[in-house]
């Protein structure tokens, strides 16, 4: 269940991000944290990843809209960013820019859920691929859960 501050969260974001040439990844709310941390992941529209300078552009500007719309009660720290690491991937760009990383796929198999762990070869409508020790491993979509970014072992 989502917190109910991020859709107008998300949607201050959007509309921000785009009137800079970018677009939210994701938004994410720490409420676990003291103070709280609002994490908001870009990359430029075009696909692009952002760098410390367009993170510290969007940082100032979407922390004086937030303060305006007083979305956020109390203390919190922002924390702008690009997608990387520990990332779920979820669109075909994704598919393609981390080909060759080392990925997390976890999946159901009937009743229980499993991971496997390898380089990302690719996904298309019917699989997802994974290198794991040179076996290509063929994943079904309709079993996969999410496909994740991993720190390579060593």
């Amino acid at each position: 269940m989502s917190h109910p501050l991020l859709p107008p969260i998300e949607t201050l974001a959007s509309a921000t991000a785009e009137l800079q040439g970018l677009e939210v990844v994701s938004v994410c709310l720490h409420t676990h944290r003291q103070p709280n941390a609002l994490v908001i992941a870009l990359r430029h529209r075009g696909g692009g990843d952002v760098n410390l300078d367009d993170c510290a552009a969007f940082s100032q500007v979407i922390g004086e809209a937030l303060e305006r719309e007083e979305l956020l009660p109390g203390a919190y720290v922002l924390e702008i960013t690009s997608p990387g690491l520990d990332d779920d991937l979820e669109d075909d760009r994704d598919f393609r820019s981390f080909r060759g990383f080392p990925v997390r796929v976890r999946c159901r198999e009937g009743e229980l859920e499993t991971e496997r762990e390898g380089s990302l070869l690719g996904r298309d409508d019917s699989v997802v691929e994974i290198n794991q020790r040179g076996k290509i491993l063929r994943i079904p979509r309709d079993t996969v859960i999410e496909v994740r970014l991993i720190t390579p072992e060593g």
